[in-house]
């Protein structure tokens, strides 16, 4: 059974409303504005909503007498109205739609929310009446490394009808970081967001900084995309305490979401609770939501982004799936329990050999993060239904991805993240949709901050000046690219030490300091803020197992350093390009 919170603030409103209903019989003689109300109320405006994304005239009756487009936070899409009937209002009541005109339904004011410098005050043109814009269906997993892709029937069945990205990184393999870049197209050092808590991480410090305002989510809204965010935003978000975030026509965002159970909803501005009834199992839920989302957008494009907790600790699976993968064992690769060797940095050469207990309970964790992920693939089988409903199945983009990898086990270490191996910034990226090539692999090295401009490109919106990432389009269509980036960068601000923070590592979990490092088609390179440095010669060292990087030559160990000092300072598409392609040949 589920439980409605409705906040202290929202009796204000309910008063306000009625004040609105009161008011109403003194426009009753202005018919062509009238007409327009009933046009707003009969597509689910009503006074009192604005809150929601659906207020009467702050959503509705202002973009329609004003010509301009809703606010990010509209839930709902303006309806159909004669221009002629809106000549007709502004004739009879010229202020007919601004805030303090007298005879129309009152709103309560809304908090100013700052515009970012990169947003546009207009929406772009939409494309020719010709042209037919696609949808995207983004799911982003939460610390899904490699290894669990082979347990997800219609992720597999993706690589088969799509494209495989198989050199996808992200620039840093923790939660908020990760995600700040992939809304923003922005590595860590243009974001500032190098944390999940603090004044460098988190949701305060995205917000602090304005971000929201200038995501793919506020792009492809302005160009008349409606949107939605489902599941998990950024860590710190409390349903309770937070509104949405601008740029999304639906929200349904959680704050714990972790156990799958007993959990709180932020739906469109209503903190909605979840019990512990098979039904409320998170991400079943979000599914639902999704589907209807989907279904309710027939005739309009739309981007969602579902974002589960799954497979992150305690890799809670569905009920249903409990029992699967009876015996599995996390993998043996050769960097399981390996002895790190002599040159390893010091964070890392300290850690025991792990003991039978220590793998046993590896193993038991790679199983239930292998069966939370079976309602993850359920899902997308489920969006996969509901685009394909509509009759939207050839007009869609599936992109399926995660924040950051895990380890576990490898290098000695206990289950984490947050190092620069590939164990946790290598995940996947798995794409279908129009005009893709089905079974094919790219091998270009692409990371989470070309997600922004590749969906702002597939909406036929400009992309912001100060994105760093480049747009995926290109490579998603089979073109050959002659100047695409030779290096990754990843940036990491180490070691976290705040127990509130729900990725602080165990002491044997492993907890890097500060590093920055780039990783290229055939290396590693790390340089940490203690001064050590690390290199993996990946064709020899394809495990990452040996610190060679005393052996390299004097002018490979400037030509590295220099590279990545230029990728770390880069701040937009041109430099940063510019940056990654620093160094010739391949290492």
């Amino acid at each position: 059974m589920r439980e409605m919170l409705i906040p202290i603030g929202t009796l204000g409103l309910l008063g306000v409303g009625l004040a609105a209903t009161l008011a109403a019989p003194a426009a009753r003689d202005n018919k062509p504005c009238d007409q327009i109300t009933a046009a707003c109320r009969d597509a689910g405006f009503a006074p009192g909503s604005a809150r929601a994304g659906a207020g009467l005239q702050v959503d509705c009756i202002e973009p329609i007498m004003q010509g301009t487009a809703q606010r990010p936070q509209a839930s709902k899409l303006l309806p159909d109205v004669d221009p002629q009937l809106v000549a007709a209002c502004k004739a009879r009541n010229p202020r007919y739609g601004q805030r303090n005109a007298p005879a129309q339904a009152a709103e309560p004011p809304l908090p100013a929310s700052p515009r970012a410098a990169t947003a546009p005050s207009t929406p772009p043109p939409p494309p020719s009446s010709g042209t037919k814009r696609p949808n995207i269906v983004f799911i982003l997993t939460d610390d899904l490394a490699m290894n669990l892709v082979q347990y997800m029937p219609h992720v597999v069945k993706m690589q088969k009808d799509g494209v495989t990205f198989a050199n996808y990184f992200v620039t840093d393999s923790l939660c908020c970081p990760s995600r700040s870049s992939i809304f923003t197209g922005r590595f860590p050092h243009d974001t500032g967001i190098f944390r999940n808590t603090g004044d460098d991480g988190g949701f305060l410090a995205f917000h602090s900084r304005h971000h929201e305002q200038s995501t793919f989510a506020t792009a492809l809204q302005a160009a008349g995309y409606r949107t939605a965010m489902l599941g998990k935003y950024l860590n710190g978000y409390l349903p309770a305490k937070h509104p949405p975030e601008p740029g999304w026509n639906l929200w349904a965002v959680a704050g714990n979401g972790y156990p799958g159970f007993n959990y709180n909803l932020n739906e469109d501005g209503k903190v909605v609770h979840y019990g512990g009834q098979p039904t409320d199992y998170m991400t079943d839920v979000l599914s639902g939501i999704g589907g209807g989302f989907i279904k309710q957008s027939a005739g309009a494009p739309f981007v969602i982004e579902i974002a589960t907790f799954a497979p992150h600790a305690p890799y809670t699976p569905a009920p249903r799936d409990a029992d699967a993968f009876q015996g599995l064992l996390a993998p043996r690769t050769p960097a399981f329990n390996a002895t790190p060797d002599a040159s390893a940095p010091q964070w890392l050469r300290t850690h025991p050999v792990l003991s039978a207990a220590d793998m046993a309970g590896i193993d038991r964790d790679f199983r239930k993060r292998a069966q939370s992920v079976l309602a993850v693939d359920k899902m997308i089988g489920e969006l996969q239904a509901a685009v394909a409903e509509i009759g939207e199945a050839g007009n869609t983009y599936f992109v399926f991805s995660s924040d950051n990898g895990y380890h576990m086990g490898e290098f000695r270490l206990m289950p984490g993240k947050m190092t620069a191996y590939d164990t946790d910034i290598h995940v996947p990226l798995v794409v279908t949709g129009p005009g893709i090539a089905a079974g094919r692999t790219v091998e270009e090295i692409v990371e989470n901050i070309d997600l922004n401009p590749t969906f702002t490109e597939l909406g036929g919106t400009a992309t912001a000046a100060n994105v760093d990432g480049r747009s995926l389009v290109p490579l998603l269509h089979g073109q050959q690219v002659a100047d695409w980036r030779k290096a990754a960068l990843v940036e990491h601000h180490g070691p976290v030490r705040n127990v509130v923070d729900p990725d602080f590592p165990g002491i044997r979990s492993g907890n890097p300091t500060t590093y920055e490092a780039i990783r290229g088609p055939t290396y590693l390179y790390v340089e940490y803020v203690d001064g050590e440095k690390e290199y993996h010669g990946l064709a020899t060292d394809p495990n990452e197992l040996h610190n060679t990087f005393s052996s390299l030559s004097s002018a490979d160990k400037a030509s590295l350093h220099a590279t990545l000092g230029a990728v770390q300072n880069c701040h937009d598409a041109q430099s940063c390009a510019a940056a990654e392609n620093r160094l010739s040949g391949t290492r």
